[in-house]
């Protein structure tokens, strides 16, 4: 059945799928009736008048009016039209303007603002401009609420929705009626799923252009977020689209060979053989921005200038003053980082890293030179900054990085470099190639860049493969430091971390202080055995706030998964309560008090930062940083996160969808970071996700202690599998090809 009124009040409205609940009054038998209704519905506000279908409900709220669709309409009462027009809505109509119109043009007030905006200047204070801005407004509320009611058709968040009609405006439904597939080119983060579903609505063919286009772009997307590569070969992409799709590759290959050479002349691809003479696929981007990296690398490199210094008395000197001796492989770790343009310092945990900068920052600081310290991470950035008594950034806020409009701007770039004579980029195994790529462009002719990581560690989240193609390439100075100096006699952590990257079971008799196993077979038992350790046994041992323990998990999903272990650490550890505001956020709460990690890069956010008697403010938020809720307005939405490195920022309600609960975190998102205490429950699961780096990566993370729950068969496993997932990338032949031009030039 159907029901047309009026929007009286709005109980509940999510703002990213749409889900309202609102009273709606309607007229029946010449008197008017109130009725809670509830479905989804676009960015509506008190006054306007609605279409609904659906039917009648019993609920423990009493009846109410369950919608499956909905339209629009324009409210008929003389009351309706002063109650819509004066909503706020419209821009230039306020109360008093709204009386006025409805008073000279009674119940076709809303017909002369659609059709007839000039009648409008008959109304007193009402210029023709003001009537002309009125009918604008008007008109393009009606467009965005009938485009936005067209999408939510097909599960379209309201956000999304607001996203797509900014992009195409009056056109999203003709457009998209003509060619859904161009939203997975068009609108960043509508993947090929959502448009094929719309598609398939419309009666598009499966073996349509735009979808097989569509198809081969999803399929390069795809395998660059989730697996990292930046290239595929060309016959596995012609296979993979080809499954996506559901057609068969024998009968459709000529039709995808001649897309695919369009998606390379219009330069969405870039198609060629590699040195090996496979023919390849990689998306233009991608191409540019190792290409870039290469040339840059390659550019610092040869055209470093050696001004010859011994810096063996500045070594020795330091190690006196530090009360300390470096080995042969530390003192060339640190000559070779004065001397080259570009260098590397790779080492697992104990091995001296720190030190090592620190003696590097001495030495070309008493050499008069500028140096900047860099972080893929805040966690990170803000280690290494209290290891060296220096400031370090992370390398976005290093880099100045801003939102314009839908473009990521970054204020130093080659147009503006950073002022240093030499950069140190800590935990650049985390770094991808779009980051180096832009921090390279920032760096200045002649100035040194000095990376300093773990090769063993997981490679990036985002794609590329940098530190491990830097050093394949073999063209520049690497210093492996395998020697371990950081270990106390009861501490077992840096040991078993490097036993465990050996291949070798870790010592877990329990003896030391620092590293436990708790042996658990059933996945309800680690569950519950992983909780208990964060709630009462570690706070009780070491002190330890259970807010501070971080549980790291193999996986997400699961008894013993992230979202499993944060539902139970919350409800433990912030449990709800008549004092603390929260929010529903689909399959879980945010409330005050919570432990968050911000999910997606989010360069809008604004934040504060008191240092010292100076407040800072700056923008950027970013995947991976983790912070706990302060506050939380649910009227407004607006929700005051404290980030762990001292900013505060105040999100929307919007915003919030990108936050989610950090009492668990993946292993992945725990990369760069170091926590006092760390839990890791060990389970069975695929052999091509936990493997030794998985675990090794774990492990290191730990700063204190770290406490491992689940099966010595499973430990086993993962520490004897080596597997690693090889990825695609092409920064090492573009490394070995800029190199070889560049000789050419200076040689």
């Amino acid at each position: 059945m159907e029901l047309t009124g009026t929007i009286e009040e709005i109980i509940f409205k999510n703002d990213d799928n749409g889900y309202t609940v609102a009273v709606l009054s309607y007229m029946e038998d010449k008197c008017i009736n109130y009725v809670t209704i509830t479905g989804k519905l676009p960015d509506i506000h008190v006054g306007e008048c609605v279409k609904v279908y659906g039917d009648y409900t019993n609920t423990k709220y009493g009846e109410q009016f369950a919608f499956f669709d909905a339209e629009i309409t324009n409210p008929v009462s003389l009351d309706g039209i002063k109650k819509y027009l004066s909503s706020g809505l419209i821009k230039g109509v306020g109360p008093v303007t709204a009386e006025l119109i409805v008073d000279k043009f009674k119940s076709s007030a809303l017909e002369i603002v659609e059709f007839s905006p000039e009648k409008l200047a008959l109304v007193r204070g009402i210029s023709k401009n003001k009537a002309l801005g009125i009918h604008d407004s008007f008109n393009e509320i009606k467009k965005m609420q009938n485009s936005i009611m067209f999408l939510q058709k097909y599960n379209i968040s309201i956000n999304m929705a607001i996203k797509i009609y900014n992009t195409y405006n009056d056109k999203t439904i003709e457009l998209l009626k003509q060619n859904p597939y161009r939203l997975v080119e068009d609108v960043k983060g509508i993947g090929f799923l959502t448009a094929d579903r719309i598609a398939v609505s419309m009666g598009i063919q499966k073996d349509s252009d735009f979808r097989i286009r569509a198809g081969f772009i999803h399929t390069m997307e795809e395998n660059s977020e989730k697996l990292g590569n930046t290239f595929l070969y060309k016959d596995m992409l012609l296979k993979a689209n080809a499954k996506l799709l559901g057609l068969d590759l024998n009968n459709y290959k000529e039709k995808f060979l001649i897309i695919l050479d369009g998606l390379g002349n219009d330069k969405t691809f870039s198609c060629f053989r590699n040195d090996a003479g496979i023919e390849i696929v990689m998306t233009t981007s991608h191409y540019f921005t190792e290409n870039s990296v290469a040339q840059k690398l390659a550019l610092l490199n040869i055209t470093s200038v050696n001004d010859g210094a011994n810096v063996g008395d500045e070594i020795t000197l330091f190690e006196q003053i530090n009360k300390i001796k470096f080995d042969l492989q530390q003192k060339a770790a640190i000559e070779n980082s004065i001397r080259c343009g570009v260098s590397v310092i790779t080492g697992g945990p104990g091995t001296g890293k720190t030190t090592i900068i620190k003696c590097i920052i001495n030495i070309l600081e008493q050499h008069g030179k500028k140096v900047l310290l860099m972080a893929p991470t805040g966690r990170a950035s803000k280690r290494l900054s209290e290891s060296t008594s220096r400031e370090a950034k992370t390398i976005h806020r290093g880099l100045n990085v801003t939102l314009r409009g839908d473009h990521v701007y970054y204020a130093y770039n080659e147009s503006n470099p950073l002022d240093a004579d030499a950069i140190i980029v800590d935990e650049v195994s985390m770094v991808d190639v779009s980051l180096m790529s832009n921090l390279l462009k920032a760096i200045k002719k002649g100035c040194k860049l000095i990376l300093v990581g773990d090769k063993d560690q997981l490679p990036s989240v985002g794609a590329g493969n940098v530190l491990d193609d830097i050093l394949k390439s073999e063209l520049f100075s690497v210093s492996y430091l395998t020697k371990i100096f950081r270990q106390s006699e009861k501490s077992l952590i840096v040991l078993n971390a490097h036993a465990i990257n050996n291949g070798e079971m870790p010592l877990i008799d329990n003896s030391s202080n620092d590293f436990f196993f708790e042996a658990k077979e059933d996945g309800e038992a680690i569950k519950e055995t992983v909780i208990d350790m964060v709630v009462r046994r570690i706070p009780n041992f070491s002190k330890t706030e259970p807010i501070k323990i971080q549980v790291l998990a193999p996986l997400k999903a699961g008894v013993s998964g992230v979202e499993s272990l944060n539902e139970q650490l919350q409800a433990k550890i912030n449990p709800a309560s008549m004092k603390k505001q929260e929010i529903v956020l689909g399959k879980y709460t945010l409330r005050e008090g919570d432990k968050v990690m911000q999910t997606v890069n989010n360069y809008d956010l604004i934040w504060t930062k008191q240092n010292g008697n100076v407040l800072e403010e700056g923008c950027g938020v970013f995947n991976g940083d983790i912070g706990y809720i302060h506050k939380i307005n649910y009227s407004s939405g607006e929700t005051t996160i404290w980030f762990e490195d001292g900013r505060e920022c105040v999100y929307t309600r919007t915003d919030l969808s990108e936050l989610t609960l950090a009492y668990a975190i993946t292993i992945h998102k725990s990369q760069g970071s170091e926590f006092d205490v760390v839990v890791i429950p060990i389970i069975s699961g695929p052999s091509l996700i936990l493997t030794r780096n998985l675990i090794y990566t774990a492990v290191t993370r730990a700063k204190n202690m770290v406490v491992l729950v689940g099966s010595r068969k499973n430990l086993r496993r993962m520490v004897a599998n080596s597997y690693t997932v090889q990825r695609f990338t092409m920064l090492k032949e573009f490394l070995l090809h800029a190199n070889e031009k560049l000789k050419l030039i200076y040689d």
